[in-house]
């Protein structure tokens, strides 16, 4: 299990209960027999009467007390063995849950498929219907068997959980749109883990620094704070970046000082006057290139005004 899919898990694991109102929560799943059949994790329904105001597939949850739930990331494999093991993980629970509730449990275990996008294969093979933006439903199981299409989802806060499925385009949109709507802590994970373009990354980045918000200030002190205790070793090359820009500055003042001595040691010989006011505007000058001109110039100017031009 990659950080990406562990990132997508706590989402769900942090944020149901509070979109639902208690009415679902998320919980890790138990180690089905079979040589570890382990699903990503379920969505436990305790008042179901709750999820009848949110979108779908939120409201299709009413129907049962359990929901299994398969994160499919972008870059995860969505081909016929993989729906084909997801299913196979649906049926070990549902005879897991037979033994443990006995034989008067007549349930049926949904399970539902959070992907980028619905596969072609899937479209020509199981007869996708659509219920609902991004929602199939996926024969034969019907009811049982959700496709959520992450990219087809509208941008909404309570399908957040959904939403970090998606890819490509569709995937930076959603990280424009939900950087403001989360707490630091989650946007950082988010900039870590999920594989949106460069472009955005940085765009979000760049945003931090283009503010003077006091609040947004705090945000980005609060990022820095934890990528600092999380990962010492960035400490670490900034300690050593600012020792090597030092000492790069070390030199660079090193080569002022002697073009600066050459400077003034050609205009003596050539008996071209310094006044303060020249020897005021060498000493301020912190262009190496610069005084190099004028080192040049010096040998064949006139006068010193001739040759600090």
């Amino acid at each position: 299990m990659g950080q990406p899919d562990q990132f997508a898990k706590r989402t769900f694991a942090e944020e149901t209960e509070r979109i639902t109102v208690g009415a679902a929560r998320w919980q890790d799943p138990p180690e089905i027999r079979l040589e570890k059949v382990q699903c990503d994790g379920f969505l436990v329904i305790n008042r179901p009467d709750r999820l009848e105001h949110l979108p779908a597939p939120w409201s299709e949850a009413r129907a049962h007390d359990e929901v299994i739930i398969e994160l499919k990331l972008a870059g995860d494999h969505v081909d016929r063995i993989a729906a084909e093991r997801a299913l196979l993980r649906r049926q070990a629970r549902q005879v897991q849950r037979a033994e443990e509730q006995g034989p008067s449990w007549m349930g049926e275990e949904p399970i539902w498929m959070v992907a980028a996008h619905l596969p072609m294969w899937l479209a020509h093979t199981r007869n996708p219907v659509r219920f609902a933006p991004g929602c199939y439903r996926v024969e034969p199981l019907g009811h049982l068997f959700l496709w959520i299409a992450a990219n087809e989802l509208p941008l909404r806060d309570d399908l957040v959980p959904f939403l970090v499925a998606r890819s490509g385009q569709a995937l930076d949109e959603f990280a424009r749109w939900v950087a403001p709507r989360r707490s630091p802590r989650w946007l950082l994970s988010m900039l870590r883990y999920l594989a949106m373009s460069t472009s955005v990354r940085r765009e979000l980045l760049w945003e931090f620094e283009k503010t003077e918000d006091p609040e947004i200030l705090a945000r980005d002190q609060e990022i820095l704070d934890v990528l600092l205790s999380a990962r010492p070793q960035i400490m670490a090359r900034l300690v050593e970046k600012g020792r090597l820009e030092g000492r790069l500055e070390g030199r660079l003042e090193g080569r002022l000082t002697e073009a600066r001595a050459a400077l003034r040691r050609v205009l003596r010989q050539r008996r071209l006057e310094l006044s303060p006011e020249n020897e005021a505007r060498i000493e301020a000058c912190d262009d190496l290139a610069t005084i190099e001109r004028w080192l040049d110039q010096a040998v064949t100017a006139t006068s010193t005004s001739e040759a600090l031009q």
